[in-house]
């Protein structure tokens, strides 16, 4: 269900007023200024699609900004995709400055300053969702906002007739749906700032490959930590948790399961070792981030087909006879398998 917001039962003198504050509580906290002497009109339409934010205003000639007074400290980050539909504006953020025409698509982030300057009456679609659910990293963000994308050609093309379709629809959907809706449309969103950074493609896949990289010597490092998981990994590189997995879809295991077993590979490296005063099963799964030993158990025995003792004992009996004793699995056999 839309809230919609409008100018039109309110007295002259009291109407820029009210309009600050519904673009502001809609938005986030905005300085309205208008450009015409007459009495202004505005009127903003908003609904959510679970985490995200769809609305749409239509206003006379106006500046709206957003200055570091409005931001402070503690304000939510936020990513904006503006979709201009009818007028013009010029778009000042990080420093460029950009002219907006009809059907051109803005990128900005509500965490620093920016503002657009309407000289006629427009009519705009705000896409806004929180940053941490665009899964892309800062520096790229950062790049791709204040300028101007094109929907003539390329994949602002393919974006123009749905972003307008999902903004004008009043359909209702179920959370499920709504949810599963928000999460394409962050994933196109992401593809748009890919291919604005490398429109070849190629760079956009070492990008990838490097982060990629990044997180699998991260998981190595920490594996010690019990409180190593997708969340953490995904709020130490800055991502989302949809990107994060994402990033393995074609790796063949999950994130999850890429930390279980490099746990298990360091716990049976271990326990094959021989000394003279060898630690205990349970301090070794402990070294290496289990907290139930139990768990630890139960998961060494599924992925390696004998208890960590057992292990033990084998590895032991291969160091006398100088060979494996018969049927006794390798480790990356067993781990293969699960």
């Amino acid at each position: 269900m839309s809230l919609v917001l409008t100018t039109d039962s309110v007295p002259d003198l009291d109407k820029v007023a009210y309009w600050n504050e519904a673009v502001s509580r809609t938005l986030v906290p905005v300085s309205v200024a208008p450009r015409g002497d007459g009495p202004f009109r505005g009127r903003i339409a908003t609904r959510r699609l679970g985490y995200l934010q769809v609305s749409t205003l239509e206003a006379d000639a106006e500046r709206l900004s957003r200055t570091p007074a409005l931001i402070g400290p503690s304000a939510e980050a936020l990513v904006a995709v503006g979709l201009q539909m009818s007028g013009t504006a010029t778009f000042l953020h990080d420093g460029r400055r950009a002219e907006v025409g009809e059907g051109d698509l803005v990128v900005y982030d509500t965490t620093r300053p920016y503002s657009f300057d309407h000289p006629l009456r427009h009519v705009q679609h705000v896409f806004q969702l929180p940053r941490r659910a665009l899964g892309v990293p800062d520096p790229d963000v950062r790049e791709v906002t204040g300028r101007v994308i094109g929907t003539a050609n390329g994949f602002g093309a393919v974006l123009l007739p749905f972003l307008t379709a999902l903004a004008t629809s009043t359909d209702r959907h179920p959370p499920a749906v709504t949810n599963r809706l928000a999460g394409n449309v962050v994933d196109l969103f992401a593809t748009l700032i890919a291919e604005q950074l490398h429109p070849g493609g190629t760079d956009a896949d070492t990008t990838r490959a490097h982060l990629l990289l990044r997180v699998r010597e991260h998981i190595d490092r920490n594996l010690g930590d019990p409180d190593l998981s997708p969340e953490s990994i995904a709020r130490r590189h800055r991502i989302s948790i949809r990107y994060l997995h994402r990033l393995f879809e074609g790796e063949g295991i999950t994130v999850g399961r890429l930390i279980q077993q490099r746990r298990l590979e360091e716990c049976g490296r271990e326990l094959a070792r021989r000394g003279r005063t060898a630690p205990t099963v349970s301090a070794v799964a402990q070294r290496w981030g289990f907290v139930s030993p139990a768990h630890f158990s139960r998961a060494f025995r599924a992925a390696y087909g004998v208890s960590p003792r057992e292990w033990r004992g084998l590895r032991a009996d291969q160091d006398r006879t100088g060979r494996p004793p018969a049927g006794t699995p390798t480790p990356a056999a067993r781990l293969e398998t699960v």
